[in-house]
């Protein structure tokens, strides 16, 4: 396997106005992710870890099987992007985290780091 410098992680956040309530601290973001695999070898999206941390300092961490009810398969050169959502309590946070994978052989797996994103409502600073 080229490794895991091969595995990238994009992540695109979106503020959901529609679903959101100031009023009520209810503040809801949207999130693209995309994994490119630029390694030779099919791998496998088995877990996720986020870290989620809010404008006031709280944190949330959250893990889990796969992501949003899947464990893809990724072949080389392809890329698996899906969308999901994260609501916090006041308009601006930061999620981070890593999601572990496996080779085609499930002979081993590895961690792939994703790169703090920023979440900020409108009229916050970017």
């Amino acid at each position: 396997m080229s490794g895991v410098a091969d595995i990238h992680v994009d992540a695109v956040p979106e503020y959901c106005a529609d679903e959101s309530r100031p009023s009520e601290n209810r503040f809801v973001f949207r999130y693209t992710i995309t994994v490119h695999n630029g390694s030779d070898e099919t791998i496998q999206l088995l877990a996720r870890y986020w870290k989620i941390t809010q404008g006031s300092g709280n944190e949330q961490e959250v893990r889990g099987k796969g992501v949003v009810g899947k464990q893809p398969l990724i072949a080389p050169g392809e890329s698996f992007r899906y969308t999901s959502r994260a609501v916090l309590d006041m308009p601006v946070g930061v999620m981070q985290g890593a999601y572990t994978f496996s080779d085609a052989t499930h002979a081993r797996t590895f961690e792939v780091a994703i790169a703090p994103f920023r979440l900020a409502g409108p009229h916050q600073v970017h």
